[in-house]
């Protein structure tokens, strides 16, 4: 790149074509609206320097239209961008149908991805091009942000709730991640990298490090070995809401309110049970706040998400929530 432009991030993915010509227009437009009036003050100042009696023998004159455009022009093409603004905001939260679906937890001082086949990464993470990535982020500890600056995203990860981003990126390559939150002494090192790979690397890479248990799968061991099946199995004798087909359903609660059953409601069923009771159901479920991590919580999820789909858990045993 020639002169400056060689200091500006490379763009992976088509938002950050779109997000830098929205960038470059608003600035255009800013320019060329406030240059004039830069201008003229530097002449008035030159030329009026030794001052001048005023003449005040003649009205005023007034160019009404003159007036009306230089207020009406500004304001259509702020809202133009406006509005093309709030068309990227809205495309960026909202992810298309089957994204692949990628957990990331951030701890102090790294980032934990976990794929759907149960491969795990820190600090890195490969994605194939053209295919859109979701990423459900979580905290185990304090405020982190998700930056790459070759998508031109950033999202901050809280604790004790679910954020997330998608992203498609457009070529291979390597690009830098890091964490855009002060979160202690190390944060400057909180960081890794994105691998864009094309479908046939990133369907080789998936080989390569592949393990003999998908997300869900290791959820199900989960569910099993924390007693979990003992009240929501379907053999229990236990009075507990089933699970099969849970995901994604509206759930009546104690007080009436009605929540749908997304990521955010299973996780805080797991960590802050007494929080949302569900109508109809006693007061006995435990709390595993303490037991169970970030990254456990999620596997748990996949599983459940799985019974969804599929109407029974992936391991082939009847199931419930």
């Amino acid at each position: 790149m020639n002169g400056f432009l060689w200091l500006w991030p490379d763009r992976a993915s088509a938002y950050a074509a779109q997000l830098d010509t929205l960038l470059a227009g608003f600035t255009v437009v800013i320019v060329l609206l406030s240059a004039p009036v830069f201008i003229l003050i530097v002449v008035f100042a030159i030329k009026y320097r030794r001052g001048r009696p005023a003449n005040r023998k003649h009205p005023v004159t007034r160019n009404v239209w003159l007036e009306i455009s230089w207020s009406v022009i500004p304001f259509v093409l702020m809202l133009c961008f406006y509005v093309w603004a709030t068309k990227l905001y809205f495309d960026l939260h909202h992810p298309p149908p089957g994204a692949l679906e990628i957990d990331v937890v951030a701890k102090q001082w790294m980032w934990k991805f976990q794929h759907p086949g149960g491969q795990r990464e820190i600090n890195e993470l490969h994605v194939p091009v053209d295919q859109a990535v979701r990423l459900t982020m979580a905290s185990q500890d304090v405020i982190h942000s998700l930056y790459i600056p070759a998508l031109r995203m950033k999202q901050d990860v809280v604790p004790g709730r679910y954020t997330g981003m998608w992203f498609k990126a457009a070529k291979p390559g390597t690009y830098l991640l890091t964490c855009a939150e002060f979160c202690g002494t190390n944060h400057a090192k909180m960081g890794g990298h994105l691998v864009a790979m094309s479908q046939a690397d990133y369907a080789r890479w998936l080989e390569t490090a592949s393990t003999d248990r998908t997300l869900a799968a290791q959820g199900a061991d989960l569910f099993r070995s924390r007693g979990c099946s003992g009240c929501h199995g379907p053999s229990a004798t236990v009075h507990a809401p089933s699970l099969a087909g849970l995901y994604g359903r509206p759930v009546p609660l104690e007080g009436g309110e009605i929540v749908i059953a997304d990521d955010q409601y299973i996780r805080d069923s797991i960590l802050l049970p007494q929080q949302q009771i569900a109508a109809g159901y006693p007061h006995i479920m435990p709390s595993f706040q303490n037991i169970l991590g970030e990254d456990d919580v999620l596997k748990l999820i996949a599983y459940i998400k799985s019974l969804s789909e599929v109407g029974t858990p992936s391991n082939g045993e009847g199931a419930s929530k």
